[in-house]
């Protein structure tokens, strides 16, 4: 049995050439070099297997090279690794020191490579700081790091910091079809893409994957035997899913999700994937965001297929819900319904195109707004909503002409009756129902009619209106006799209550300011008239404003036509008014002296 080498070091870049994916790093590198403008402590950094280590070595051996020098030659005597891991300490770094003071035997350099840099200890990076500093002019250190986060300031200012990045999907891919055909390996262009992105941006673990996917499949490496091997859901799947949820099969796609809980998955990797999926969707119907999409030719082709019968609103939505989904999974209880609950959704998605429901609110008044009626709620749709307002408004500014009219009508009508009533001299009688015309005109009920809140127009002038509102002043001054009119007597804590009530009524409509005057400031009976005194001139403006309404309350609740109001303001009362603690203090004493004793015994404070 020979000896197995595994690819991740078996085809380890031997020259900055073959480092995949860091063109940009090894370009520098080389110019340093050409351009003799190398720092004496480089720092590389970033994701695991993306050729730190390697780059070091490579560099470690360039830096010697010259024309004279073979090139396998690896002047293993001038390059020191040193495992920061597992030497931490401050007397290994002493150590190092001891030595970096001897010149190189073969070759201009000495390199130092210290691998996983950010494991040092505090006191061994502090013994550290002077010789990375002023090295001797032999000696180049190299620090290679995934956590550069961990490692103390005053060593990265000291170092020329390299940011190596994660590998692309196509670089990987491209690195494995290399490997395969050195190996004599027949795969799949997408079997390769797959193990690419398992990979996460790591080109060791690409090779790793790959060396476990050729031990199971052989020579010939297809995707099934990769998704099977890794366990991971393929496009397949992806496909498959979207099909059934644009086709609103949502029968068939609670068995698909069950067939995939069956085989080992992780809901929440399905659901994480289908998400991606949708968003692979969205980029291909784009022809500028179509280069996003990494994947094989002949996935591409079926990507592209898929795009065309989903729709881009149906696709935007598909993402929310899923991404939804993916942070609702860790917190869930009952993670399969969660997943199952966002599958339906997704394809209950486009039933909205055929008419089912289509608006998520297809009520233009609140459907509470029916139910205190006893009227049942009626849908809109949003293609006749629009002709339906036109026509309504129509009709509106028709009956309001002709209301007009008929009231100018009557209002002639009832000029004249009362010039023959005068010249006839004949009494007119009073009956109690004529008293009802003083109250607000009851409103007669009739089928709401759902129009847009925000398209309400009039088809009135302010002309028209304010003469119906002198028309109906005048009716009712006409009609009204106050002596038929109850004025009955009424006591000064009913009058009282009365007042408090209106004000909680305010408080309830949202009028807070009118509510707390009514609460602060209570009338009292004085000669049979209702007299109330306010701090200040802005309070009586706001009372008076709201004083139509406040008459019309306290008639009925009184049963007293005759209430009369006397408003005064009277500026000292608002010292009354206790608005900070001292304040509340002296109005307490003033009631109750013995506060002040209760205050000075136990040596109480404000």
């Amino acid at each position: 049995m020979e000896h197995f080498i595994v690819s991740a070091r078996k085809y380890r870049p031997q020259t900055f050439k073959d480092v995949v994916g860091q063109q940009a790093i090894t370009n520098t590198l080389l110019n340093a070099i050409d351009n003799n403008h190398l720092a004496q402590a480089l720092l590389f950094t970033g994701p695991r297997g993306v050729g730190k280590t390697s780059c070091a070595r490579i560099l470690a051996k360039t830096i010697n090279q010259d024309g004279n020098v073979h090139p396998d030659e690896d002047f293993a005597f001038n390059i020191f690794e040193l495992d920061a891991a597992s030497n931490n300490s401050v007397d290994d770094i002493r150590s190092l020191i001891d030595q970096v003071r001897i010149p190189p035997q073969v070759g201009k350099y000495k390199v130092y490579i210290i691998d996983e840099v950010h494991m040092l200890s505090q006191a061994a990076f502090n013994a550290f700081l002077k010789t990375l500093e002023e090295p001797p002019k032999h000696a180049i250190f190299i620090l290679a790091t995934t956590e550069k986060h961990k490692i103390i300031p005053t060593i990265l200012s000291r170092c020329q910091i390299f940011d190596f990045k994660r590998i692309t999907v196509t670089d990987a891919k491209n690195h494995l079809i290399k490997v395969a055909n050195q190996e004599g390996i027949t795969a799949d262009e997408d079997a390769l893409q797959i193990i690419a992105q398992k990979a996460d941006g790591a080109m060791r673990d690409a090779l790793s994957i790959f060396d476990r996917v050729v031990s199971f499949s052989g020579k010939n490496l297809t995707r099934q035997a990769v998704t099977e091997n890794l366990n991971v859901l393929d496009y397949e799947t992806y496909f498959k899913t979207t099909d059934l949820i644009l086709q609103n099969n949502i029968p068939q796609l609670l068995l698909e999700f069950n067939d995939i809980l069956s085989l080992g998955f992780d809901g929440h990797h399905f659901i994480a994937g289908l998400a991606s999926h949708f968003r692979d969707l969205l980029v291909c119907q784009n022809p500028a965001t179509i280069n996003l999409l990494e994947v094989g030719e002949q996935t591409k082709s079926k990507y592209l297929e898929q795009s065309q019968k989903a729709p881009y609103d149906f696709l935007i939505k598909g993402i929310e819900l899923a991404n939804d989904c993916d942070l609702k999974y860790k917190t869930s209880r009952n993670q399969r319904l969660l997943v199952e609950l966002c599958l339906m959704q997704l394809a209950s998605v486009l039933l909205n195109r055929d008419g089912e429901k289509k608006n998520d609110q297809p009520y233009i008044i609140p459907p509470s707004y029916f139910k205190e009626k006893g009227i049942k709620a009626v849908k809109i749709q949003p293609e006749v909503k629009e002709r339906a307002t036109e026509k309504i408004e129509e009709k509106r500014a028709t009956s309001l002409e002709h209301e007009v009219k008929k009231e100018s009508t009557v209002s002639s009508h009832e000029e004249s009756v009362e010039k023959i009533e005068e010249e006839e001299s004949i009494p007119v009688k009073h009956t109690v129902e004529s008293t009802k015309i003083a109250e607000p005109p009851v409103a007669i009920e009739k089928k709401p009619v759902l129009i847009n809140k925000d398209r309400k127009t009039s088809g009135l002038s302010l002309s028209s209106i304010r003469k119906k509102k002198e028309h109906e002043e005048k009716k009712i001054d006409n009609i009204v006799d106050p002596k038929n009119l109850p004025m009955e007597a009424f006591e000064e804590s009913a009058m009282q209550a009365a007042w408090i009530e209106y004000g909680k009524m305010q408080d309830k409509k949202g009028e807070r300011i009118i509510g707390s005057m009514f609460a602060m400031n209570i009338p009292v009976m004085k000669e049979d008239k209702i007299h109330l005194e306010l701090p200040n001139q802005s309070m009586k403006v706001d009372l008076e404003n709201a004083l139509p309404g406040l008459f019309q309350f306290l008639y009925k609740k009184l049963n007293n036509y005759s209430v009369e109001l006397v408003i005064t303001v009277n500026e000292e009362a608002s010292k009354k008014y206790a608005f900070t603690p001292q304040d509340k203090y002296e109005k307490l004493r003033e009631k109750n002296p013995l506060i002040d004793k209760l205050r000075s015994t136990f040596d109480l404070d404000l």
